[in-house]
């Protein structure tokens, strides 16, 4: 029976068979009953370790140290006991004393999300990013990460990223997966989340329970097209007061990418009048800084105050395209060709920093929780364009020339608090209120040159203000019973919206309220069968990018601009499933509407030949779907996760005055397989398939793809070390093509990415290394609404 006298200590030392103590080995103390850890210390330089206040109960004592076998102790603690010196062998050894059972990776299919447990395989050797290209259920395509047709908001041990795509993929990239405990894919996010978060990914981090500090320092090399080199460091420190970690990466990278086009540009009865066919090769080249820092003061045992930081800086981005257009009459004849070449150079940053205050109450699970944000984000660019047009016998016509200067500024100011109250041993309640401001300046000048003079180009010279607040406040409600579990929660929030473009002179707003309902219904049938149903309602913002009217000119015939007439997209989405035999088979039907649904999509003007991709409102998206996913061990060393899903994709829109609607049956499949090998499973072996058939994204025709990628891990060094190996799109096959056939529309591209790649990687951990990390990223989650530059 558990007491409540906390006066009990356990002591004790650790040495090696010759009686050398161990200095920094980890004694863990866990419950007998389930093994949920307790707490956590490390031995000091003469092998000594001391858990005081420790209560009445039964425990299991796990004393660990690398190149040493673990021990396990049973103890019954309604005294004070000294165990004396513990001998650790670096022989492994059966021990009779106490059964326990390797923890090998897992998949764990609940009511409202996807846990999938990593640890113990090659993954953890690599980065955040091959992870995520790993875990079932997300989907990464043309440099986007998806989750069932969906842009899912990442957090890491529930805190928000607060970055844009192209910058989270890089801080991913960066960092190190060899702390992750677990990916959860929550497709019903509780009304907690921010409401755009429609679907979330969360990176859970090993929990931290010993005092001591450690490093590590890592390098990779890829090879692509060119070479890449990624370089870094991670170093953590814990002791009773203090939680300091901090993560360092450079990366310099050359991407290549090639694509080819196709415009069919049509007369008013929609026949074939011109067509232009362009292969282009685009270069970018970059040199990128991620620095991100996370220190937590205990000011006592329920008071803990937070500082922490993601910083990007990228010095320097170049990009070249190199374009040729051969022009066609309609029975293809060569009318004229022209060459293009745009070099564009830009410099950003991106500071974000969280201040966070949390207090625990007396009353075990009452807490408070109080974050202060503000991100400063700073782009600018500078390119040149120049196109050189000759006649069918290659003889000169004319050169055009112009340059633009670009320069965003944004800071984003947030305040947010949390309490959560447990009303019983079963139920809980969560309250919460979030305020939001965020201002955007932005201005654009372009300049015509003619005979090596410019001037300045009034059509397209424009600045454009954004101003956003959004207040949002929320109540959750969680309760178990024997057999059957609910969630349920709601959310409002109100949204003011004011922008002007100094070109057209108009001011623009947006007010609205809305009302963001989610619930969760688990009901367990027996130890073996589960039935659960949700329903999230959520919004999606557009980001600041996509509301800038500025024109980006690729060349003279293709035009990158953004709409301020964009409106929010609202989500409803609601599942049916059933877990049977523990999760082992899950099978579920889904059904999601889109609302106002934004798509970038081209739009060809027959009349003037040109091209423009901007940002529209489609009326809606409806799609709906049946998944079947398993996950078992086909041997001891060898775990398979399967998924296929069947979904009906359609999407209506109107487009000056005529309706239109299309809609496509696809298959996503993922098979991955994890293989650990050797007597010490020092060698993990993951080898994953990807596969998406003909799919439809805002009207739009997607090809089918597969997607492969072998990653090879070895722990060397007596752990210390870890070499791995990648080798990514195997077999040639993630180039995809996309074609718009609507309407007065007839285009298509194919993109050669920059896929196929050989990645080595080095990293060598110093210090205590068995220590866990208090790694995490603070972010919010209107920042992710600032879309990257440069594509």
């Amino acid at each position: 029976m558990l007491g409540f006298a906390q006066d009990n200590f356990i002591s004790g030392a650790v040495a090696d068979i010759d009686g050398q103590p161990i200095a920094f080995a980890n004694v863990i103390l866990m419950n007998a009953q389930d093994s949920s850890l307790v707490r956590g210390i490390s031995t000091n330089e003469k092998g000594f370790f001391i858990l005081d206040k420790i209560l009445e109960n039964k425990y299991l004592l796990k004393l660990s140290f690398i190149g040493y076998t673990d021990i396990y102790k049973s103890v019954l603690v309604n005294q004070s006991i000294q165990l004396g010196t513990i001998i650790l062998e670096e022989s492994s050894q059966e021990l009779d004393e106490v059964n326990i059972l390797v923890k090998r990776p897992t998949l764990k299919k609940e009511a409202d999300r996807l846990v999938f447990n990593i640890e113990n395989t090659a993954l953890i050797e690599g980065n955040m990013f091959q992870v995520l290209k790993n875990t079932p259920g997300i989907l990464v395509l043309n440099n986007t990460i998806q989750v069932k047709n969906s842009t899912p908001t990442v957090y890491i041990n529930d805190k928000r990223v607060h970055l844009n795509t192209a910058e989270l993929i890089q801080l991913l990239e960066g960092s190190s997966a060899n702390n992750i405990k677990s990916v959860e894919v929550i497709t019903n996010p509780s009304a907690k989340y921010d409401a755009s978060s429609g679907t979330v990914i969360n990176i859970v981090m090993s929990k931290n329970l010993i005092t001591g500090y450690r490093g590590n320092v890592f390098a990779n090399f890829t090879q692509g097209v060119f070479p890449r080199y990624n370089p870094g460091t991670s170093h953590f420190f814990k002791n009773d007061k203090i939680d300091f970690f901090a993560n360092y990466s450079y990366s310099q990278d050359k991407i290549n990418r090639d694509q080819n086009d196709v415009v069919n540009y049509l007369d008013g009865s929609n026949a074939i009048d011109q067509i232009f066919k362009s292969n282009t090769n685009r270069n970018t080249w970059s040199k990128t800084h991620n620095l991100n820092f996370n220190f937590d003061y205990a000011l006592n045992e329920n008071n803990t105050l937070s500082l922490s930081s993601n910083m990007l800086v990228v010095p320097y981005f170049e990009y070249k395209i190199n374009n040729t257009t051969n022009v066609f009459d309609a029975n293809q004849n060569l009318e004229y060709f022209f060459d293009a070449n745009n070099f564009s150079d830009d410099d950003k940053y991106n500071l974000g920093f969280d201040l966070d205050y949390v207090h625990k109450f007396k009353n075990e699970g009452e807490k408070l929780s109080v974050n202060f944000h503000f991100t400063t984000f700073n782009y600018s660019r500078n390119q040149d364009v120049k196109s050189t047009y000759f006649d069918t016998d290659g003889s000169f016509l004319e050169t055009t020339a112009f340059r633009t200067d670009n320069h965003q500024d944004t800071e984003i100011y947030t305040a947010k608090v949390d309490y959560m109250l447990p009303l019983s041993d079963i139920s809980n309640l969560e309250l919460g209120a979030k305020g939001i401001n965020i201002r955007s300046s932005s201005n654009i000048t372009q300049f015509d040159v003619i005979s090596g003079t410019e001037t300045i180009d009034p059509n397209n010279t424009d600045a454009f203000d954004y101003d956003e607040t959004n207040f949002a406040g929320y109540v959750n409600f969680s309760t178990d019973w024997e057999k059957l579990s609910l969630v349920t929660g709601l959310r409002a929030e109100q949204t003011n919206v004011k922008s002007n473009s100094l070109a057209d002179g108009m001011t623009k707003t947006q007010d609205y309220l809305e009302w963001f309902p989610t619930a969760s219904l688990n009901y367990s049938a027996s130890d073996k069968v589960s039935v659960y149903t949700n329903y999230k309602r959520s919004i999606q913002r557009p980001n600041y990018q996509n509301l800038n009217p500025f024109q980006f000119y690729l060349n003279d015939f293709n035009i990158v601009t953004g709409n301020p007439n964009l409106q929010p997209v609202i989500v409803d989405h609601a599942v049916l499933g059933t877990s049977l035999f523990r999760g082992t088979y899950t099978v579920e039907a889904y059904y999601k509407t889109y609302t106002n649904n934004i798509f970038e999509l081209p739009f060809q003007d027959n009349t003037n030949t040109i091209l423009i991709y901007t940002p529209v409102n489609l009326s809606k998206t409806i799609e709906f779907g049946f998944d079947f996913i398993t996950y078992f061990y086909v041997m001891d060393n060898w775990s398979l996760y399967f998924v296929t899903s069947f979904f009906n994709t359609k999407d209506e829109a109107e487009f000056d005055g005529m309706m239109i609607d299309r809609d496509l049956w696809s298959n996503y499949s993922v098979l991955s397989n994890d293989f650990t090998f050797l007597k010490d499973q020092s060698l993990n072996v993951n080898f994953n398939l990807t596969y998406l058939s003909k799919s439809m994204s805002g009207l739009r025709e997607i090809k089918d793809i597969l997607q492969s990628e072998l990653t090879i891990s070895k722990s060397i060094l007596k752990d210390k070390g870890s070499i791995s190996l990648v080798v990514a799109d195997l077999f040639n096959t993630q180039n995809f093509d996309i074609s718009s056939r609507f309407l007065n529309q007839n285009s298509s591209v194919f993109y050669d990415q920059d896929t196929r790649f050989i990645k080595l990687g080095f990293r060598y951990k110093f210090g205590n290394t068995n220590l866990e990390t208090n790694q995490r990223s603070k972010s919010q989650q209107e920042t992710e609404r600032l879309e990257k530059q440069g594509n």
